[in-house]
């Protein structure tokens, strides 16, 4: 069994790390959520967009009179400087949560094989009237229910 992964995270890392999340929301104190049909309904705007935004400002700032009076052009620039910012917030959290992911993903992993060789050994250790065995083995076996009797993961233990 191959252990690729092997992290151990203390309380003060914990800690700290807690910390550091708290200040990020503090440092954004107007952050919202959107249920998802608001997320649906929204206009995406990717890196294409952007360019096109900002663009759009550039022209909006440069040419006041065809900016129609509705358009408030201090607060297009205020929503165009947040999403630039908060994308470079994001960027790096994005890439910081896939390696957070996938090493949860791969400890788990690794976790729940060994976690398998054991009840493996401990089925058969039932099996041969090993004692006090039969009670970790019961315990255990919930894990699998629904599965027929005769598999070889849940073999029923007499």
């Amino acid at each position: 069994m191959e252990n690729r992964v092997s992290i151990q995270i203390s309380a003060e890392a914990q800690t700290n790390i807690a910390t550091a999340i708290a200040t990020i929301e503090q440092n954004l104190p107007n952050l919202i959520n959107l249920s998802n049909d608001e997320r649906h309904e929204l206009s995406k705007m990717g890196d294409k967009s952007l360019s096109f935004v900002t663009k759009a400002l550039e022209y909006a700032k440069q040419n006041p009179t065809v900016v129609p009076k509705f358009m408030d052009v201090n607060e297009f620039e205020i929503d165009l400087n947040a999403v630039t910012n908060l994308r470079k917030v994001l960027i790096p959290l994005h890439q910081l949560v896939e390696k957070l992911d996938d090493t949860a993903m791969l400890s788990g992993s690794e976790a729940f094989h060994a976690a398998r060789i054991f009840y493996d050994a401990v089925t058969t250790a039932a099996k041969s009237n090993e004692p006090g065995m039969k009670t970790i083995y019961s315990d255990l076996k919930s894990r699998f229910p629904g599965r027929a009797k005769n598999s070889q993961d849940t073999t029923e233990v007499k």
